[in-house]
């Protein structure tokens, strides 16, 4: 069983298909992280007309098929888009657009239904305590650090488990913008499964060890708090 998995994973395709993937998966993570958790402080603090209306298209856009962000993300990039001349399509800047318009909506979601519940307890007591406005901001954060951290993984293992977007944007190209994801779906076709299950462990042992090595992290931290 081991020489088996040495001998795929030391396979270039599927060592650059792992590379392209967490590259990509960082990337946009970490891009709609700052944009989601920003517009949900924003959105929980801040009223203004039409505010039920964003709320609803958040929401809408948080359970939007995958496959028709790629679409228009592909008409934007392509040659005649308006971001053509960027040459941005088949690359993995392009993936990181589409993956990151994807995930924002999801953690600007769920941050705001954090704060929703929350942020007011949290904001009557910085008052209290004669805290400025970016005070009781820094204070809110620090207080929902756990479900700020319960976003971003979720944005990731939605990152890293993503196909239809990537295939539309990235092309599938081979030791360039094939993902892990997508390099399955190609060996499932081909009917070459013992690869492709392999690849498929590879991926779920990745996100285990990342989200083990968060909870250790979490558990060290609650631990010095107590202390």
């Amino acid at each position: 069983m081991l020489e088996w998995l040495k001998s795929v994973v030391s396979d270039p395709d599927i060592l650059s298909a792992v590379r392209v993937t967490f590259t990509m998966a960082v990337c946009s993570t970490g891009i709609a992280s700052v944009l989601g958790i920003t517009f949900g402080l924003m959105l929980e603090r801040f009223r203004f007309p039409g505010k039920k209306i964003v709320i609803r298209l958040n929401r809408t856009l948080m359970g939007s098929p995958p496959v028709v962000v790629g679409l228009i993300v592909y008409l934007l990039l392509m040659r005649r888009g308006p971001l053509g001349p960027l040459s941005l399509l088949f690359t993995i800047q392009g993936m990181v657009i589409a993956q990151t318009l994807i995930i924002t909506p999801i953690i600007c979601g769920m941050i705001y239904s954090y704060l929703r519940r929350s942020a007011p307890s949290i904001r009557e007591f910085a008052v209290t305590m004669g805290a400025t406005r970016w005070q009781t901001t820094g204070l809110i954060i620090r207080e929902l650090r756990r479900e700020i951290y319960f976003c971003m993984v979720t944005g990731f293992g939605r990152s890293i488990s993503e196909v239809g977007a990537v295939m539309l944007v990235g092309g599938n190209i081979r030791g360039r913008t094939r993902t892990m994801t997508t390099t399955i779906s190609l060996l499932k076709s081909q009917g070459i499964f013992t690869e492709g299950v392999a690849l498929g462990i590879l991926l779920l042992v990745m996100a285990f060890i990342l989200q083990w090595i968060c909870d250790i992290l979490q558990r060290e931290e609650s631990e010095n708090e107590n202390y």
